[in-house]
């Protein structure tokens, strides 16, 4: 079955694409300029037979309008910087650090992929820089690609989601159980490759430091349960040993139509035809899987090895300990390749979850589930504020299913799916999530839309909302040193409590709240370059004005042009007075200035001019 169902018949001309529904689109390329291509006829005959082999009577190809032979065969112009150096700068400490805000437990494992893929990075960075050492030509070079171990819902996919977004580079994410050895049926690791260009807005140089992310990689290992090789999965292990050291990848994919018609279409466009490749020396690839049975290898290698020197490993060992023991030989004996093991130098070992880690991961400020559902509520105008006690109970819950964080998703959405819907249909705008609600929700439920109108309601959200802030400044106080270096913001006392109604008012993370905050810190300093260049007095405002200002944007959502205009109205007359009178151009406004600008001004003219 072709892939495209029920395409009906595409007409596909020489220099057009007509679509059935859709416009013909048809180009003219001027005829000066350009150098001979192949014969016309030779280009119809290739797409001609592509689409038949693929599609065979779906999809017919007729060409009674040519490409002219003036159009231009020509090599791509070569970048002017084709070794785009990556703006990259974080150490292991730096990326651990920003890890530790979002991911629970897994220290050892945060250790290990802040260590190699800063150092990856930073070592691209310095060929970059020093090209004469000839880092970049190393013959034998080993990539820091890396395999994680470890259960499900432990927060693999998470971590490295995390990194790429705070290195920033291009993150696709690929299912080994869809590889096979000749292609796809879905797809093989070439078109990871091709995603990291569109995920990198078709920028070839900045996808050519992406992150390719491949799970569920121990369900290509071969079968260990019959003789000889297991081809289709060693296969698909061979298919990946090139791409993942060297290897430079056709953007053009034979077995993808959509790819074939975009570079029909840019021939069409621009004339030229021209071969775009990736090279994946600088892909970073991170391989993962839950290795189920990989613990018993490990134990039978131990036990025999310490046949003589003692007793031996017993089965009840925690499957954690033994994973941090894996060696390359059992990986081997799991069903890889030598060679492909040997590509995956880097192994992360991640830990499972416990009933108080799951309760740790729901009360972080910064986790995904609980700000998601307050965004499902917020699209109703409902706002929701979260009990510790039901916290707690939603962890137990999740902790039930085995699942690890994953569990925590069901046990939210699967008690709280009565409230999305019948709350969204009542007057009620605010949800307290107390222990009640999760251990009796119908009932909870009942009584919430019965006494919508009491107060009670009002009274527990504003409880809960109370303990929201306070456990958000509590959170940035004893985090105070590493949110200041991360975040480039001094966290003063007021900018703290700024910062906690900027988390509670609006739904985000602790992070984006600080930057928030910082774009409006830098907002407000431009204020004493707007009022020089405009009045031609030289205003500083001090530390506590600036948190004013600040609170003033986040709780009252007062613009920057606003309060430009009241501190005009304020000071400008006021303090062009003390200037004539006094000679004095510069000022210090502190934050009972803006409360009080006619005190501030009348002082300010009795010190210059010694009056009582």
């Amino acid at each position: 079955m072709p892939p495209w169902p029920c395409v009906g018949c595409i007409r596909i001309r020489a220099g057009q694409v007509a679509i059935p529904g859709r416009r013909d689109y048809t180009g003219f390329v001027r005829k000066s300029h350009y150098e001979k291509i192949p014969d016309p006829k030779e280009i119809e005959k290739e797409i001609s037979e592509f689409l038949s082999k693929k599609f065979k009577d779906n999809v017919k190809s007729v060409s009674p309008v040519v490409l002219h032979q003036s159009l231009a065969l020509e090599k791509p112009e070569p970048s002017s910087d084709s070794t785009k150096k990556i703006n990259f700068d974080l150490l292991p400490e730096d990326l651990i650090a920003f890890l530790d805000q979002y991911i629970v437990k897994q220290d050892q494992a945060k250790a290990i992929l802040a260590t190699k893929i800063c150092t990856h990075f930073n070592r691209i960075k310095r060929s970059q820089s020093r090209p004469a050492d000839g880092n970049g030509m190393m013959i034998g070079s080993i990539k820091n690609n890396v395999l994680m171990l470890g259960p499900t819902g432990v927060g693999k996919t998470y971590i490295i989601k995390l990194i790429a977004e705070k290195i920033g580079v291009p993150f696709v994410k690929g299912d080994a159980t869809k590889f096979s050895e000749t292609g796809y049926v879905g797809g093989d690791v070439e078109d990871l490759v091709r995603d990291l260009v569109r995920e990198a807005d078709d920028d070839i140089e900045l996808a050519q430091y992406g992150i390719i992310y491949i799970d569920e990689i121990d369900k290509i290992a071969g079968s260990r349960e019959h003789f000889g090789a297991d081809v289709s999965r060693t296969g698909v292990q061979r298919g990946l040993l090139k791409p993942m050291e060297e290897t430079e990848v056709d953007l053009k994919a034979a077995h993808d139509p959509i790819s074939m018609i975009q570079e029909i279409e840019r021939y069409r466009k621009t004339g030229k035809r021209h071969k775009r490749v990736l090279n994946t020396k600088n892909i970073l690839f991170i391989m993962s899987g839950a290795f189920a049975d990989l613990p018993a290898i490990i134990r039978k290698r131990l036990n025999e090895k310490g046949i003589g020197f003692g007793a031996p490993i017993k089965n009840t060992t925690e499957d954690l300990d033994i994973l941090l023991h894996v060696r390359s030989e059992d990986l081997i004996k799991y069903g890889f390749e030598s060679e492909f093991v040997g590509r995956l130098p880097v192994r992360a070992i991640f830990e499972n979850l416990t009933e108080a880690d799951l309760f740790e991961i729901l009360h972080n400020p910064n986790n995904p589930i609980m700000l998601g559902k307050k965004l499902d509520f917020a699209a109703y105008g409902i706002d929701i504020k979260f009990d510790e006690d039901a916290l707690k109970i939603l962890a137990k819950i999740a902790s039930e299913e085995n699942t690890g964080a994953r569990g925590l998703v069901s046990a939210v959405e699967g008690t709280l799916l009565p409230f999305e819907r019948k709350l969204t249909s009542t007057s009620i705008r605010e949800f307290p999530v107390t222990e009640r609600v999760i251990r009796n929700p119908e009932e909870a439920l009942a009584e919430m839309i019965a006494a919508k109108d009491s107060g009670d309601l009002h009274s527990t959200f504003e409880e809960l909302s109370c303990k929201e802030q306070a456990f958000i400044r509590d959170y940035l106080r004893s985090n105070t040193g590493k949110l200041a270096e991360n975040y480039s913001l001094t966290m003063t006392a007021a900018r703290i409590d700024t910062v906690a109604n900027c988390y509670s008012r609006h739904i985000v993370d602790v992070g984006t709240a600080i930057r928030q905050i910082r774009s409006y810190y830098d907002e407000v300093k431009q204020i004493e370059l707007f009022f020089f260049k405009n009045h031609d007095i030289n205003v500083v405002l001090e530390e506590d004005a600036i948190d004013f200002i600040i609170d003033k944007f986040v709780t009252s959502d007062m613009q920057l042009d606003e309060f430009y205009k009241k501190l005009n109205i304020d000071f400008e007359h006021g303090l062009k007075l003390v200037r004539e009178k006094t000679g004095k151009n510069r000022f210090f406004i502190n934050r009972e200035a803006l409360l009080n600008p006619e005190t501030y001004i009348r002082n300010s003219l009795a010190t210059e001019l010694n009056l009582p």
